[in-house]
């Protein structure tokens, strides 16, 4: 029985490890996500003159994945009379820092809102804060993604070798 418990101590430990790995992970995915829909934003706006929905909802499932939901929440904003808040943008989805949601959130916001080339400007400029965005992700991801996994596991040894 007590070899279950310990086992059972490592195993949670480092799963709980594998979980703060992950969150790094996907938000590295997110950000380039972000960049992928600001860049089809670009050019359907630009080419094809598209609607916003239409050309949110004829994103590659990839993409769609990797937004962890963000392109549903804003196409039912756009389906709803309401106004755009953050709460309703946001819903689900926790792996973001305050300050890049703000970003986030005034990217969606000023979508539609402008002429084409204002908006392609706008579009352009928002692009490279999300590169700048997820260039801080990859580095987080590359550091604290592979040391969370280490740490965990340690912390289960630790656990283990402590308890017998």
């Amino acid at each position: 029985m007590k070899w279950f418990l310990l086992a059972g101590v490592f195993c949670l430990s480092a799963f709980i490890g594998f979980l703060f790995s992950l969150k790094y992970k996907r938000r590295a995915l997110f950000f380039r996500g972000l960049i992928s829909l600001s860049q089809k934003l670009d050019v359907g706006i630009n080419f094809s003159r598209e609607r916003l929905k239409a050309l949110i909802d004829g994103l590659d499932e990839s993409i769609k994945k990797s937004l962890l939901g963000l392109d549903k929440n804003y196409t039912d904003f756009l389906q709803s009379q309401d106004a755009l808040k953050s709460d309703n943008l946001f819903k689900g989805i926790n792996i973001l820092k305050d300050s890049e949601k703000e970003v986030v959130f005034m990217f969606f916001k000023m979508l539609g809102r402008s002429d084409v080339d204002s908006q392609s400007k706008e579009i352009k400029n928002f692009e490279a804060r999300f590169e700048d965005m997820s260039r801080l992700a990859q580095t987080d991801n590359k550091k604290w993604g592979g040391l969370s996994v280490k740490m965990g596991v340690i912390v289960g040894l630790a656990a283990v070798v402590l308890l017998l």
